[in-house]
């Protein structure tokens, strides 16, 4: 590929851009596919008597559909951040990763959901009964997103079990505010404006934008540590 500068250069790496976080976006949808569909029957009937019907079985697909696909979006994040294999199919390093990584998002996915489950459970009773211990727990659903996030990202980046992968996840969270703040204000910001004022986003870009962000912020903390160990070791 040649080399090229100026305002063509920026308009075609623009492009080139513009073409990565949309191909994953919509790979992430179509493998997430029937997790979209239900969420999206459940917005349009909007009665929790009828919600109850999709929300049964989206909570069983999760681990076995939206934790692989997402997953493997992060992946190829990870690609793009230490800039790893910039010349490969978008559509071949999806599934690469997808298929490496679909037994350890399993696991993940069933902890993790089973976790999710729990907090909805709780915020939707103290909505109605403790006000204070319904902040409580919507603060804790903040924890709980970043700490999601993180594992995400130490899924692709290194080869762990889940106990070590979920260990340095809370780790992390907890031990990293900057890192924490990085990811729940930039996540918030993306998913506040694809849902409220540009809804295109959410097709083609919020998902892949949130992973991208949150491993660029993630491995800018790995490189951190790895250097103060080196600095400390010598």
């Amino acid at each position: 590929m040649t080399n090229q500068s100026g305002l063509m250069g920026g308009l075609f790496t623009l492009c080139v851009w513009f073409m990565r976080f949309s191909a994953a976006n919509v790979l992430w949808l179509l493998f997430s596919f029937p997790i979209v569909f239900l969420g999206l029957n459940m917005l349009v009937l909007g009665r929790v008597e009828t919600m109850m019907v999709f929300l049964v079985p989206m909570i069983a697909l999760l681990p076995f559909v939206f934790f692989p696909a997402t997953t493997a979006m992060f992946g190829m994040a990870r690609d793009w951040v230490i800039k790893d294999r910039d010349g490969s199919s978008l559509i071949k390093t999806y599934w690469q990763y997808y298929k490496e990584n679909y037994k350890r998002s399993i696991v993940n996915g069933l902890v993790m959901t089973a976790i999710w489950v729990v907090w909805v459970v709780d915020v939707y009773y103290f909505f109605e009964n403790n006000f204070y211990l319904f902040i409580f727990f919507l603060t804790m659903g903040i924890v709980l997103f970043v700490l999601t996030i993180n594992l995400f990202s130490i899924t692709v980046h290194y080869d762990m079990t889940f106990r070590e992968s979920i260990k340095n996840a809370c780790l992390i969270t907890v031990g990293s505010p900057i890192l924490f703040v990085a990811i729940a204000i930039s996540s918030g910001i993306i998913i506040y404006m694809s849902f409220n004022v540009f809804l295109f986003l959410l097709p083609f870009f919020t998902g892949s934008l949130i992973a991208f962000l949150s491993f660029a912020a993630f491995y800018s903390r790995y490189l951190k540590i790895t250097q103060a160990g080196s600095d400390s070791g010598s």
